[in-house]
C-alpha cells in the first residue's frame, strides 16, 4: 500500500446559487462516504497563485491550472486512479492526476 495524491485542474467556479453550492457539496461528500478509510487527507481546493521560475522571477497565476488535491491510500498507482474515476470533479469537467508519493527519509 503507498500513497497517491490525486491532483484537481479545471472547473473551480464559484457556484451559480446556494442550492448549487449544496448539491455540489453532497456529491463531495457523497464520494468521500464512498472511499472510507482510504482516505488519507481529504485535501482543499487551491486559491490564488504565483509561479516562480528558476531564475527567480515571479509571476501571477499558476502555470499549471491546479485546483485542489486529495491524498488516498491503495494497493498501486492503478488503484489510485480507479478511485479517482468516481470524483464528482469529473462529472464537472475537470481532470485529476494522480501521482504516486515517496517516502524519502
Amino acid at each position: 500500500m503507498g500513497n497517491y495524491v490525486l491532483l484537481y485542474s479545471g472547473t473551480m467556479d464559484q457556484p451559480a446559487s446556494d442550492e448549487e453550492g449544496k448539491a455540489i457539496m453532497d456529491a463531495w461528500m457523497a464520494w468521500f462516504g464512498t472511499l472510507g478509510d482510504v482516505v488519507v487527507d481529504g485535501g482543499n481546493p487551491f486559491g490564488p497563485a504565483m509561479t516562480v521560475s528558476r531564475d527567480g522571477v515571479v509571476s501571477e497565476g499558476g502555470s499549471s491550472g491546479l485546483s485542489g488535491y486529495t491524498i488516498v491510500t491503495a494497493a498501486d498507482l492503478a488503484a489510485a486512479a480507479d478511485i479517482a474515476k468516481g470524483c464528482p470533479h469529473l462529472a464537472a469537467g475537470g481532470s485529476i492526476e494522480v501521482y504516486e508519493t515517496f517516502d524519502v527519509m
